[in-house]
């Protein structure tokens, strides 16, 4: 029986202009298909009615997905005025209707409730687990499905739509969100609308940035076919530590770096000591800065660089930098 085909060694990131009516899973399997790549996984789910920044890591990269989907999401949002659907977007059925429609104004005044430490109600149709299911299984077998509000953090709205375009559309409001990790625009939607004593459904998204990555990285599916064997040397494969730029970096030696990689803890202070060129972003400037220290120690991850090389993820603690996720490049 013969071996199944290994993939290619590729590492680095992808970022896919999602078109409608594809899945992330598809978006990925897509990926896989066109550029070989062992391993492919993406940094954070879109539905298959939103458009969009997709991330997609590739190789040593899917090591780095988590700091990416924890990152700040800027989002278009459409919302349709009128009705309430079970999806909670264009997709499902109309469960309620309303007459009401907010004026801008009131939309105005009702914003700031939805920024800041927000409680939300999942979607019921989500990939929320229940039980150990999904409530979207749960949902389309019309079976009742009672899920927790769930605090997430909403920056910002801001209201798009003009005065003109609401005297000409009343149905229609345009919002620019930006959310952090697990914020669902259809649940703002349905969620302001009710806080307006009316009904709405999301009826149109497109994500405009996920983390470091937005639309001025991103390549559609088809440029990407077209790339080919190219793709190892055009712009649209971006570094592996690009998802790492707004952390902390160390700067090791070579014996520091061999250590790390092997898993062992390298001590901070020698680190420290050689100056602010070794640690960048950090918030110290000066040899041996107790601040430095203090900062690093409260940071939640470390990127641990030898020369231009990512050496891993990293953390310290009691006084030692310590692997999270080594990294093979």
């Amino acid at each position: 029986m013969a071996r199944k085909r290994k993939g290619l060694p590729i590492h680095g990131w992808l970022v896919i202009d999602k078109p409608l009516g594809l899945t992330s899973t598809q978006v990925v399997g897509a990926v896989r298909r066109l550029t070989g790549a062992a391993k492919v996984g993406h940094g954070g789910t879109l539905d298959p009615l939103a458009t969009g920044i997709l991330p997609v890591a590739l190789g040593e990269a899917t090591k780095t997905v988590g700091h990416v989907m924890d990152g700040r999401k800027l989002y278009r949002m459409g919302l349709r005025w009128g009705e309430a659907r079970d999806t909670d977007d264009g997709e499902g059925r109309v469960i309620a209707t309303s007459a009401v429609r907010p004026t801008l104004a009131q939309v105005r005044a009702a914003v700031p409730a939805f920024t800041g430490a927000v409680e939300q109600v999942p979607p019921r149709f989500s990939a929320v687990k229940v039980a150990g299911r999904r409530a979207y299984d749960l949902a389309r077998a019309d079976q009742d499905v009672d899920l927790a509000a769930r605090v997430v953090h909403i920056e910002s709205i801001e209201i798009l739509t003009t005065e003109a375009q609401a005297a000409a559309a009343p149905d229609r409001l345009d919002l620019l969100v930006a959310a952090g990790k697990g914020t669902y625009m259809r649940a703002l939607a349905r969620d302001l609308a009710r806080s307006l004593g009316t009904v709405a459904y999301m009826d149109a998204l497109r994500r405009l940035s996920c983390g470091p990555f937005d639309e001025s990285h991103a390549i559609s599916l088809e440029k990407l076919e077209a790339l080919g064997h190219s793709l190892a040397h055009s712009d649209a494969l971006l570094s592996v530590e690009t998802a790492l730029d707004d952390i902390p970096a160390l700067a090791l030696t070579e014996a520091e770096a061999r250590r790390l990689a092997l898993g062992q803890p390298v001590a901070l202070l020698p680190v420290i000591r050689r100056g602010p060129s070794a640690v960048s972003a950090a918030g110290g400037d000066a040899p041996g800065d107790v601040e430095t220290g203090a900062r690093l120690c409260e940071a939640p991850v470390l990127k641990a660089m030898s020369g231009a090389r990512l050496v891993a993820m990293a953390r310290v603690v009691g006084g030692e930098i310590r692997p999270v996720r080594v990294l093979n490049l």
